[in-house]
């Protein structure tokens, strides 16, 4: 008999070809055909060769496919804008500085209470549309957990830095811990708000303390927190990892992201 799936070609002096199908690929796999004649031995011969071929694409038909390659699944990467809401309160931000651990070896050294320091923040950072819950914590990357065992002494109410650059540093010197943050608020705004373009009111909601406003160029470069570092505020390659991976623990101790 012949194969289920076979197909004649046109030309009925010329190769038949075919094509296998699911009987076929049984056939193939294990049934025997009685010869009886010399006919039946050409086409024997004829259903081997179609036998053997067919065995190979039952094969290639049946095999399960390979699978496709999986790519590993990378993280999405958040990133922090300098310029919006607050989204942790003064409450939280207080527990979660006082429970955690480890922290630098010394005693809390700032001018006001960490709970007045953290609501300072908060109001002056609104503000200015600043996301003054993420400047809290650049502070303490910048002072050690408000300890000021660096460059810049406590007294001098300058939160972040301000002045202490690499090379000749001269930091800024601030009358109170309202007016040290507000003029870091100031600075980072002009790194993210490309309105911002000086340092008066308008476009500022408060007259300028920041000493160091208009050396910001060009005005809105570092929109997000991601961005800072390598030039953007400190020099340092993990400044922006500092700071956000330490926000993403007070975020998760708060709960939620």
């Amino acid at each position: 008999m012949a194969p289920t799936g076979y197909r004649s070609s046109s030309s009925s002096t010329g190769p038949r070809s075919w094509r296998p199908s699911s009987a076929d690929c049984a056939l193939s796999s294990g049934s025997a055909i009685q010869l009886v004649s010399l006919t039946d031995v050409r086409w024997r011969l004829g259903a081997v060769l179609v036998s053997v071929a067919l065995g190979a694409g039952c094969a290639r038909a049946m095999s399960p496919a390979a699978p496709s390659p999986v790519s590993p699944t990378v993280p999405a990467v958040i990133t922090y804008p300098v310029m919006g809401a607050n989204r942790v309160g003064t409450a939280a931000i207080v527990a979660w500085f006082n429970t955690r651990t480890p922290r630098p070896a010394g005693t809390y050294a700032a001018s006001v209470p960490v709970e007045t320091l953290a609501a300072i923040f908060l109001e002056e950072g609104a503000a200015e549309g600043v996301t003054g819950d993420i400047a809290f914590v650049q502070s303490i990357v910048e002072t050690g957990w408000f300890r000021f065992s660096g460059s810049v002494p406590a007294s001098f109410n300058n939160f972040a830095g301000i002045g202490a650059t690499d090379t000749n540093p001269a930091p800024a010197v601030f009358s109170s811990a309202r007016i040290g943050v507000r003029a870091q608020i100031q600075h980072l705004r002009a790194y993210a708000d490309p309105t911002a373009t000086a340092c008066t009111v308008p476009p500022l909601a408060n007259p300028c303390v920041d000493p160091r406003f208009h050396l910001v160029f060009p005005k809105g470069r570092a929109p997000t927190w991601n961005e800072f570092g390598n030039g953007n505020w400190a020099t340092s390659t993990t400044y922006a990892t500092s700071i956000v991976t330490l926000f993403s623990e007070l975020l998760a101790f708060r709960g939620g992201t």
